[in-house]
């Protein structure tokens, strides 16, 4: 998913830059948005899901010491996910900026 996103910005920024946009252009544009965000909703839930479980078995291993296991090995899951995810938010805000972009060099838009 990192590479496709990447290579989608680099495409619309070339795009942009040529001033070779249209109204099809833009449409697409809204729906590949909206795929991205639905993708950044899934790692998010994931994200969440595992930091809490991460931290049940942080305070289960004050009471069982086999618990510090597991989470360490959430954390090696975790730290991973949250830098994706991160990557995921800021290329999707910047998807909007592309977009307002867009807006602005399409002038038969209504």
């Amino acid at each position: 998913m990192k590479k496709y996103l990447e290579e989608y910005v680099k495409e619309i920024d070339d795009l942009l830059e040529k001033d070779n946009i249209n109204k099809n252009t833009v449409e697409k544009h809204l729906v590949k948005i909206k795929f991205f965000q639905h993708e950044r909703l899934i790692h998010l839930l994931v994200t969440l899901f595992y930091a809490l479980a991460f931290l049940i078995c942080l305070v289960l291993s004050i009471y069982i010491w086999t618990f510090l296991i597991v989470s360490i090995i959430l954390i090696c899951f975790l730290i991973p996910y949250i830098l994706h995810y991160f990557f995921l938010e800021n290329n999707a805000q910047y998807l909007y900026k592309q977009y307002d972009k867009m807006l602005g060099k399409t002038s038969d838009l209504s």
